[in-house]
Formats: C-alpha cells, structure tokens, sequence
C-alpha cells in the first residue's frame, strides 16, 4: 500500500469520495492496544497533483463513517415479528429471493423497480456496476433516483442540446476572468456537476482578475468571495436570463467566435428573447432592469467569461429553462468551448456514461399508472413511488430495491413514501445504514466501508477542469467470505430478472460484461480478459484508462497509462487542463449543437404565465451547510455536535410581519404538510422568501443511527408538494415552494 511509516503510525495517501473535489488525503492508522487498526488522524495530501492540500471538514471525518459502530457490517433480516437480525449472506440471499420470487410469480415483473441513491455515484463498484444490474433485472418500467430531485433537467438540456445526457460542461474555472455563480453554493457544497479543488480559493483569484457575481435568494458564504450579490426570486431564473439573452441581442452583443457555424436554431433564440426585456422581468425576478442590463453587458465585455449554474437552478418550478439558458449564454458570447469558459473534460479514463448509444431523443414513451406523468430518460418524478405503491391496480409496485439512497427524506412528500413502504411485499436495500429508509427493508445487505474498498471516481473527471486520476488502494480487509459489492448488484439484479441464485454463474456474467465493456472502448475483447481475468470493477476502470486518450491500449501504445500507472504515482497524474473538444462531443448527427431545442423551447409558454403571478406571500428553499452532504453524514458526531443547524432562515421583516421571533418555534405549512422549527431570523435571507436545511428529520423509531437521532432535526421534504415539478424533466421542485409562517 501507498505511504509511509512514521513512529508506529501508517500513513496511507487517499483521495476522499464524498464530492466532485476529489481532495487527496493522508490518513493516518495506528494499531491500538486490541490489535486491530484504527484511523487517528485524516490531514491533506499536500503532493496530491490535483487538490495540493486542499481539504474540507467532511474529508477528515472518513475514519469515523469507517469505526462508526451503528454502521451495518453484516447482513439484517427481518424477523416474524419485523425486527432486524443478523444474518449469514447466504441466508440473506435466500431470503431476498424468495421473496422477489414470489412477487414475480404473483404479479410479473412490471410489480418491480428500483431507487439509485446519490452516494452510488462516489463508490467503486457501484458506479460501474448499476448499469449490469439494471441490464440483469430487465425491467418493463421506470426507475427512480435522486436524479430526479437534483439535476434531470441538466440532463435533458445536454441531451437535447449536444445529443448526449451526460456530457455535461463545466466552467473552466481557473482561466477565466469573470464568472456568474447562480443556484450555486460552493461554500457548502464544492463544485456541484463541477470538479475542482478549493473552488473558493479559486473564486477569490478570479476576483483578482476580473468579477464574481452570485445569483442567489440567499446571502449564503459563497458571496463572501464575491464582487456583487443579486438576490433573485426562487424560480425566476429562466426569466431574468432571458431578459439577459434579450439584451445581448438588442444591443448587438452576441458573438459566436469559433462556433458560428455549429450552431442551429439562432433565429428561435432571438426571437424567444425579444419578449423577455429587463423591464417586463424585473419586478418578478426581483433585480432591478439597470441591474439586468449592467450584467449583460459586462458579461459580454469581458475577456474569458462563464455562467456556472447549478442545483438551484434544476430543482425549481422551471428547471430545464434554467438550466438551458446558461449554456445558451455562454455560447453567443463566444465563451464556449473555450478557454476561461464553459468547456467539457476531458477523462484519463473514459466512463460508459458518456458514450453515444444511438438512442433517438425521445420523452415520454409511456407514462405512470396513477398520476399519468411522462417518462424522462427512464424515469418518472421520484415522488410517483409513493403513489404507485399505495394504489390498487394492475401494475401497482410490490417489490423495490433501494441501492445507497434514503428517499424517506429526499424524496418530496417524504412522509407519503414512509406510510407506502410497509406495503410492499418484498424490499431489498443494499446499504451501510438502518435509516429512515432501510428500516422498511426485508433484508438489508451492508456496503463496504470506503476505506475497505479502493477508489478512482468514474463520471467526475468529465466535468473536472484539468485532466488527473487518482486511485486508492483499501486500507482495511473487508471480513472474510463477505462478497464484494459488486457482485451483491449483480447478484440482486439476477433475482430481478428471474434467475435462480443457483444458476448464477458469477464470473461467467462478469465476463461478458467486461468484454461489452472492453468492445466498447475500441479493444480486443480476447485480448483485454486475457490481461484482466479476475473479476470486479478493477478491470473496468483499467480498461477505461488503457482505451481512453492517454492509454497504452493494451500494448499498442507501449508509453501509455495502465491502472498500474496510478498504483505507482499515489499522488495522482495530472496530463492538463481543459481543452476545445466540440468535434468529439457533439451527438447529434448534423455535428451542431441545437441551441433552442423544441423541446426545452416549448416550455417558455408557462414561463410566460409565471410573469403575470405576484410573488406575495413567503417561498421556501432548502440549502446545505459545509459540515452536512444530504442525510448520510449526519450520524458522525464533530459533524453535528455545536449550533444547531436545522432552522428556519427568515428576513428580519418576514419575522416581523408572521410573529415570529429569533429562537422560537414556527410552524411551516404548505399545500403538502406542516412542521414546527426553531427560527434564526437573518438578514442573509432576501425578503419573501424562507430557508430550510435539506437531509434532516430522524426522529423515525427502528432506525439505527444513535446520533442523527439525537440530532434530528425536521425533514424539509415533508413540505414539498410531490406534484409541483420542472414540467419537461419531471424533476421535483423543491425550492419555491409557497409557505405560510406563524408562531407555533
């Protein structure tokens, strides 16, 4: 293993998995007096050739979620009585397949689906090998996931504008003069669909250069590295930026440079834009027309400008408008594919994700039983589950899987799914946690610790802004005869697909898929099992570094980089910075990019509409906080312990006009629900609109998370209506949503 040896303490070199920042650590083991190993120490890795010693709270506290003693290490089985029991693993594979057996049986295949967590997007294994399960459980109908509260609208915009969902374009952060941060908190949160280290350190050099402006209806520490704030309304986004694109072209502003004949549909901007002027958009948008007009032209003055917009601006009532719009801008000021503005990463290793699979773009191909929602990219509003398992009917949902997700508090009408879930006849999580979720589950299968597995992040390095990897070796031996978790996924989706466990010919299953995997990179299927033969994720992400731009392509290139390379450099490689790459990029067929897709463009009608609404009364956003990452870090306790976070932000003039005081209890209610918080009145919060922390609220009895629990908090979701949804992604809209406060 990596590291050194320091008076009787191990120092292992690490990257950290928790966000896009990637930060390279040193963590420091010792041997205690029991004989067994223990992390005493997590400081950064100042040779680390990305992050050079950057690190945030959360990455200290790796060794805590790995010694963390409520943290399920074996397999739970409920018992007659519904209790969790231990259980061996064949067991435990038993059980869960008699049971998915059985709904199969009783109500076909279409009774099935599956919920994808956010953490499955940051672990080894369950990063490459969803995709294998999906494939095993063949499944008729959607799935779920976290996609659809965090950033399907992205998704749709990608697809429809470059012909691939996730080639997502990121800012190039560290050469541009002048940057737009809207629905963005890097303070909190790193980069989000952004990968770069120390992101504000790097916000505070732009300023040196040039400008920073935050676009956000909270004050929040990210513009404490900024040159202007503009509090906007929630949801008003799209608006003001139109109004942006509106001035860019009635002031003669808008310059392609290098993209003038890559781009289509110009004219539908433009003539979209023309009903957008400052002076229609302002009093809804809250930001003054001089200020709208002022922003425009200093953007397009600027030399190497970007708009970076990010989760705020997918999980509102217009999200696909607003997550369209900022590439827009960026691509008729000329700051696109191109140094200092939005550009796409370029991977050492190449991920199955980005790659074109000839798919038509397509939405709504069927829709759901109750609510009659349209399908997106797979997908219906993760707040349908709900319903689908509560309703009677042909169709209705009997067996779900939950990999690395806690959808009991990130789903919208968080406590409708929480009532739902005991319906089910069979649900099967793989997780390291009994949580508000997991704790409906028939049987439960523990994850590794992150640091008893190795780590080289799969998607991220395609929004990173230099092209660098990193691997990880393990620090601790998982416990014998565990099987890694990849083959557990693939093990789950064999039972979803109607595959007797005996007939699951693991290695065999493996194999294929490597050799699909192997194709798809342009190699010798023969050739790279020959190179690889042991089975697991270690062969996928070596192949995805020896077929990808800097490989050695299985000995072709003789020079090349190899998963054997990183082995040998702990600190990472690093082979440059972000480069034009639209050749490559583009999906569609015409090689253009569709800069008004007709689509996204069709929702501009209802935005239309929000423009005659007032924006009276309060609307409630959520927000994260640097010491918190959803709900799953709530359990470590020099995360939570000191003031508590979990409160209603509110302006000091709300406060006044709802009778509420700073320390006291409101009660919160919306359309959907009501909950009773403590207030922390602020004058951070612009007027008209409130604030609660997202992740929270485990007060739920048969969990086993002895400090989230004593730690609560109240669960923001509660309030979200599960039908107010971005209408082109279905992606829940969970800031905006109206409110009304009062003294509880």
């Amino acid at each position: 293993m990596a590291g050194s040896t320091i008076e009787g303490r191990h120092i292992h070199i690490r990257t950290c998995h928790l966000c896009e920042a990637m930060c390279g650590l040193e963590v420091h083991v010792e041997t205690n007096e029991d004989g067994a190993d223990e992390v005493k120490l997590i400081r950064p890795d100042r040779d680390d050739v990305w992050s050079k010693g950057y690190i945030c709270p959360k990455g200290t506290t790796l060794g805590h979620l790995h010694h963390d003693p409520d943290r399920l290490r074996v397999p739970m089985v409920k018992d007659e009585n519904g209790v969790h029991q231990e259980a061996t693993w064949d067991a435990a594979f038993a059980r869960a397949e008699e049971l998915m057996a059985g709904v199969i049986a009783e109500h076909g295949k279409e009774a099935l689906t599956i919920y994808i967590g956010n953490p499955a997007a940051h672990n080894y294994s369950i990063s490459r090998y969803t995709g294998l399960m999906m494939g095993l459980a063949d499944l008729p109908g959607p799935i779920y996931s976290a996609g659809t509260v965090d950033q399907w609208p992205k998704n749709v915009t990608c697809w429809t504008m470059y012909g691939n969902q996730w080639r997502i374009p990121a800012p190039d952060l560290p050469n541009t003069n002048f940057i737009v941060v809207m629905g963005a908190n890097p303070h909190a949160s790193q980069g989000s669909l952004l990968a770069c280290p120390d992101v504000l350190g790097e916000l505070d050099k732009v300023r040196e250069r040039g400008k920073v402006v935050v676009i956000d209806p909270r004050r929040t520490g990210t513009v404490d590295h900024a040159d202007q704030w503009l509090p906007v309304f929630p949801g008003t986004d799209a608006a003001l930026m139109l109004a942006i694109v509106h001035v860019l072209y009635d002031e003669g502003l808008v310059e392609l440079g290098h993209l003038a004949d890559r781009v289509k549909n110009l004219d539908v901007l433009e003539r979209l834009a023309a009903e957008f002027p400052p002076e229609r958009v302002a009093a809804t948008c809250g930001v003054a027309a001089d200020e709208i007009r002022t922003l425009a032209q200093e953007f397009a003055a600027a030399d190497k400008a970007v708009w970076y917009a990010r989760i705020g601006t997918c999980n509102q009532e217009f999200g696909t408008l607003a997550s369209w719009l900022p590439d827009a801008i960026n691509i008729i000021t000329g700051n696109f594919d191109t140094e200092g503005g939005l550009m796409w990463g370029k991977p050492i290793a190449w991920s199955a994700t980005l790659q074109d699979r000839g798919v038509p773009i397509e939405f709504g191909r069927f829709h759901s039983r109750v609510r009659g929602a349209p399908e997106v990219m797979g997908q219906f509003p993760v707040s349908c589950m709900a319903e689908e398992i509560a309703t009677p009917g042909d169709g209705q949902l009997k067996a779900l899987v939950t990999v690395a997700g806690n959808p009991v508090i990130s789903a919208p009408e968080a406590d409708r799914l929480d009532d739902a879930l005991p319906m089910l006849d069979c649900m099967i999580s793989i997780d390291n946690a009994l949580n508000e979720t997991t704790r409906h589950a028939d049987v439960i299968f523990p994850g590794l610790s992150p640091l008893e597995q190795p780590h080289y992040d799969e998607l991220l390095w395609a929004w990173a802004v230099r092209s660098a990897g990193k691997w990880s070796p393990p620090l601790f031996e998982p416990q014998d005869g565990r099987p890694g978790e990849w083959e557990v996924l693939l093990r789950v989706g064999a039972m979803m697909g109607g595959i007797p466990q005996e007939h699951v010919d693991v290695k065999a299953i493996d194999d294929g898929f490597f050799a699909a995997f192997a194709e798809m990179g342009g190699a010798d299927p023969a050739v790279a099992l020959e190179a690889c033969p042991a089975p697991g994720p270690e062969r996928l992400n070596d192949n995805a570094i020896r077929t990808g731009p800097w490989g050695d392509r299985y000995g072709e290139n003789p020079d090349g980089l190899t998963l054997e390379s990183f082995k040998d450099a702990p600190h990472g490689i690093d082979m440059g910075p972000m480069v034009p790459r639209i050749d490559e990029m583009i999906g569609h067929t015409d090689g253009m990019i569709d800069i008004a897709p007709p689509y996204v463009v069709a929702d501009v009608p209802r935005l239309e509409e929000r423009l005659s609404r007032s924006n009276d009364g309060l609307l409630l956003t959520s927000r994260r906080h640097v010491r918190s990452n959803n709900s799953w870090m709530h359990n470590v306790k020099v995360l939570v312990k000191g003031k508590d976070r979990c409160t209603l932000l509110i302006h000091p003039d709300d406060a006044a006009a709802s009778g509420v005081a700073d320390g006291a209890v409101a009660r919160v209610t919306s359309e959907a629900g009501t909950l009773e918080v403590p207030v922390e009145v602020s004058d951070e919060m612009r007027p008209g609109v409130v604030s609660l922390p997202h992740g929270w609220g485990h007060d739920k009895p048969g969990t086993r998370m002895s400090v989230a629990r004593e730690h609560a908090g109240v669960n923001n979701n509660v309030l979200a209506p599960g039908t107010f949804v971005d209408v082109p992604s279905g992606n829940a809209a969970v800031n905006g949503i109206p409110v009304e406060v009062a003294p509880a």
